[in-house]
């Protein structure tokens, strides 16, 4: 059985403005890196079977070297399935030579009315074993507090 690494939090802002969150690229950019690292978005498009890349860059790689290189993270996700405001799923593929963060990692971003918030719960299934498992789940939390944020501080 494939691992799974969840994160869920409440944010105070509606579903539809979480979601927009979550398929606009300089919003990802601004939120979806956790702590201690930065994002770029290298190419954009935001439809069921598009997707994006994106450089993660560690500000201290001396704690945490990277999969594609000693700083940095490339992932390339394609947008598997796009439900509005429901749902964002997508697939995960990162740059690096080692096999242990090989194969394609699934996000399901659910997104659930919660009085004047929306509860956000991120499921990641088929993680690469290279993967922590606390870090992984410790770096979700941290989008999600990046989110929360973003949308909160926009509304």
């Amino acid at each position: 059985m494939s691992r799974i690494d969840r994160a869920g939090r409440v944010i105070a802002a509606p579903p539809a403005a979480v979601y927009d969150a979550l398929l606009d690229r300089e919003s990802l950019e601004a939120w979806l890196p956790p702590d201690g690292m930065r994002g770029r978005i290298e190419w954009w498009d935001p439809r069921p079977g598009g997707g994006f890349r994106m450089v993660l860059t560690y500000l201290d790689p001396a704690d945490s070297p990277g999969k594609t290189s000693d700083a940095t993270d490339v992932v390339d996700v394609e947008f598997a399935d796009l439900v509005p405001p429901e749902r964002v799923v997508q697939r995960a593929v990162f740059e690096a030579d080692d096999p242990s963060y090989a194969g394609t990692m699934t996000l399901t971003w659910h997104l659930a009315a919660a009085g004047d918030g929306t509860e956000v719960t991120v499921t990641a299934t088929d993680v690469p074993p290279g993967i922590d498992q606390a870090v992984h789940e410790a770096g979700i939390a941290s989008s999600l507090a990046n989110l929360a944020s973003y949308v909160e501080r926009a509304g």
